[in-house]
């Protein structure tokens, strides 16, 4: 069994005018990824900032191989994303 945890910043391009946008936006881009990738993924930080958002996700695979390729793929898939822009981003794979 291998699991991945990943933790990717995002900028908001468009600044919302409120946190309540910003959790929309956020929301829609959770979801869509949970959808396509069936990962676990939640804003674990930079709540209370309106062009930031700090996104967790975990997966957990056979093999090694495949973690990394569904952690790239999400990057990918954030990074096509018109209403946000990836800061920095880290995941760690470890086998167990």
């Amino acid at each position: 069994m291998v699991f991945s945890l990943g933790r990717i910043t995002l900028y908001l391009r468009e600044k919302p005018p409120s946190l309540k946008e910003k959790r929309r936006v956020v929301k829609s881009l959770k979801d869509r990824i949970r959808a396509r990738f069936n990962v676990s993924i939640s804003e674990v930080d930079n709540q209370d900032l309106r062009h930031r958002a700090t996104l967790g996700i975990a997966l957990v695979c056979s093999d090694r191989k495949q973690a990394q390729t569904i952690s790239d793929r999400i990057v990918e898939f954030i990074r096509e994303a018109k209403k946000v822009e990836i800061i920095e981003h880290d995941f760690i794979i470890e086998n167990h």
